[in-house]
């Protein structure tokens, strides 16, 4: 191949692809969670004056940089998360050739092709952890169309590429490449679909029974208001005269207060005998949202008293974990669980117990947990548990 040997180029070939993916990526993280259509309008535009940036500016990794972070037309910021997203899919994507791609063998040799086939399917993958990741960040949720449809691509992918379930699925036996070896992929898939769905779901259903519901216990038209002391990172819930600091109130982010209101002033503006939520990042009166942020007075007075909404995790995990069985099959279901749940508490722990409960790591949703458990399975898992039951075996004298 003159200056570039194949191995070489086609490593160049994985991060270019996965740069541009990466740069649509940030259109889905962007468009989906808002409602927006990923292919109307075909072009990116600016969130900010939502000038459509031609083509010689939307180039992957360079043109963040070029323009220095700033749009082209009304010289606004973007956020840099665009350019890490392009960054962490491109080398997500590199990562994913090196391990399924080619086989470099002992270093003396020429190489050879391992699962080829593998490489593409380990892409949309790592695609869909990273959409669901940023989206989960920033939104709380992960959407249907990710986790559903990922789901059905990666029972879809298991029989047509059987090499799963050796490779991916920890099956103790090559499956081959007939018909009865799709089958058996297939099945893994199927299975591992079922085991993460079941297993996650269970989790949910005993955190509702166990942290459902919480009556605040406030009397009869108890008044209450949210204050804001020191700008909007430390937001007060004050009900019949009690403080709910929100770090108190607010953990997995997915958590609410509700009651019912004969009157509520937001802003100046009152309403009556209305329904009331109040979110970690809103407050949706009588079905209108308002962001916490754009509040700068809210009072009211409740007709009976507060319930106080919890879960251990959402169902938009329960789906993704669903997915994550679909591609990985049960063993990395239980090794992803078992993998987040230790990130997870390593990384929320030692800002708990500074009592820094809201900061940024302390309020980390569990689907990137879930998605970078996976991911480390995916490359490194059936390896790390050999490793991890090889410590354990006991060597006889």
């Amino acid at each position: 191949m003159g200056i570039l040997d194949l191995p070489t180029f086609l490593a160049l070939v994985a991060v270019a692809v996965g740069a541009t993916i990466g740069s649509f990526l940030n259109v889905v993280i962007y468009r989906v969670p808002r409602g927006l259509s990923v292919n109307e309008p075909r072009r990116s535009f600016c969130p900010s004056c939502n000038y459509a940036i031609p083509y010689y500016h939307n180039i992957p990794l360079l043109s963040w940089l070029l323009l220095r972070g700033k749009c082209k037309s009304c010289g606004q910021r973007i956020s840099m998360r665009y350019w890490w997203v392009e960054l962490l899919t491109a080398l997500l994507f590199l990562a994913a050739w090196h391990a399924f791609g080619w086989d470099y063998g002992d270093g003396t040799g020429e190489g050879v092709f391992r699962y080829p086939a593998l490489v593409p399917v380990a892409w949309v993958l790592l695609s869909l952890f990273v959409a669901a990741t940023f989206i989960d960040l920033e939104h709380q949720i992960i959407p249907d169309g990710i986790t559903i449809g990922g789901a059905v691509v990666g029972l879809v992918a298991a029989f047509a590429v059987p090499a799963m379930a050796y490779e991916w699925m920890d099956c103790t036996t090559r499956v081959g490449q007939g018909m009865g070896g799709r089958l058996v992929s297939l099945g893994y898939a199927a299975l591992g679909a079922a085991a993460g769905y079941a297993l996650l779901y269970m989790v949910v259903v005993l955190g509702r029974l166990a942290f459902g519901r919480k009556d605040l216990k406030l009397p009869e038209n108890a008044d209450w208001k949210v204050t804001q002391e020191g700008g909007d990172e430390n937001p007060t819930l004050t009900a019949a005269g009690k403080p709910h600091p929100w770090e108190d109130l607010y953990f997995v982010g997915s958590e609410r207060v509700q009651m019912r209101c004969r009157e509520v002033t937001l802003n100046g503006e009152t309403s009556r005998d209305v329904p009331v939520q109040v979110w970690f990042d809103k407050v949706v009166i009588d079905g209108r949202e308002t962001p916490l942020e754009e509040i700068e007075a809210l009072a009211g007075r409740a007709e009976g008293g507060m319930l106080y909404h919890r879960e251990a995790m959402g169902f938009g995990d329960v789906k993704l974990m669903a997915m994550i069985g679909a591609f990985l099959g049960w063993k990395g279901v239980l090794f992803t669980l078992l993998a987040a749940s230790v990130l997870g508490t390593a990384m929320a722990l030692p800002a708990r117990l500074l009592g820094r409960g809201d900061s940024a790591f302390a309020r980390i949703p569990f689907g990137p947990y879930l998605a970078l458990g996976a991911t480390i399975w995916l490359f490194y898992g059936p390896q790390l548990v050999d490793w991890y039951f090889g410590l354990m075996r006991v060597v006889a004298p």
